[in-house]
């Protein structure tokens, strides 16, 4: 599967563009496989999205994201040391300085199907807060973290993480500024990040 196949393109399942497109914002949800539904919602909220089916494709995935943002020298902000390592063999410099990135990469802990959004924590984040990342984001995940909603995520992290459940859970939803949200006063305060998914197979 080609980059360009893979961007916007949802994978190996197809959702048609008439169903993505002609449901009105209070409708009953679809009822729709936990992928299907993600990438409707992921992709509305302005998320860029490319699915892969093994390591090789996400390294051509990342090779392609840093040539169309001109990202050859910009080195990426990065808060986890094993996403660094994973990457390793990337032509990819790294960063904990968010001010001298552009680029913040990260992993998350799940995708919600429900709203499009990608659950994140004190693992990814630390302390710090979504206004203060920096706003290209590349996100790294499987689609074992696909979730039907936010509840059914933080019973996940409950339940994984024990008593030691993790701070600073939020999510990133708000992936471009559009007329259609830019009155909604659920994005309010909100930082809008350019988003791009990387999605690996692992089912």
């Amino acid at each position: 599967m080609g980059i360009l196949d893979m961007l916007f393109g949802g994978g190996k399942k197809k959702v048609s563009k008439e169903t993505a497109e002609t449901r009105g914002d209070h409708m009953p949800d679809l009822n729709i496989p936990v992928d299907e539904k993600f990438t409707i919602h992921f992709k509305k909220n302005g998320g860029k999205f490319i699915y892969c089916i093994n390591d090789a494709e996400i390294s051509n995935a990342i090779q392609n994201i840093v040539i169309e943002n001109n990202w050859e020298s910009e080195p990426f902000y990065i808060l986890n040391k094993r996403l660094a390592e994973k990457f390793s063999k990337e032509s990819l410099t790294y960063t904990d300085n968010p001010r001298d990135s552009e680029v913040f990469f990260t992993t998350c802990e799940h995708l919600i199907a429900q709203n499009g959004s990608i659950l994140v924590c004190s693992n990814q984040l630390l302390e710090k807060k979504v206004n203060e990342l920096p706003s290209n984001v590349v996100v790294f995940a499987t689609t074992s973290q696909l979730v039907e909603s936010i509840g059914e995520g933080l019973k996940t992290i409950k339940k994984k993480y024990g008593q030691k459940i993790p701070a600073n859970i939020t999510t990133l939803k708000h992936f471009k500024a559009t007329a259609e949200n830019s009155d909604d006063f659920l994005t309010y305060g909100s930082s809008t990040k350019n988003l791009y998914l990387l999605l690996l197979e692992d089912l």
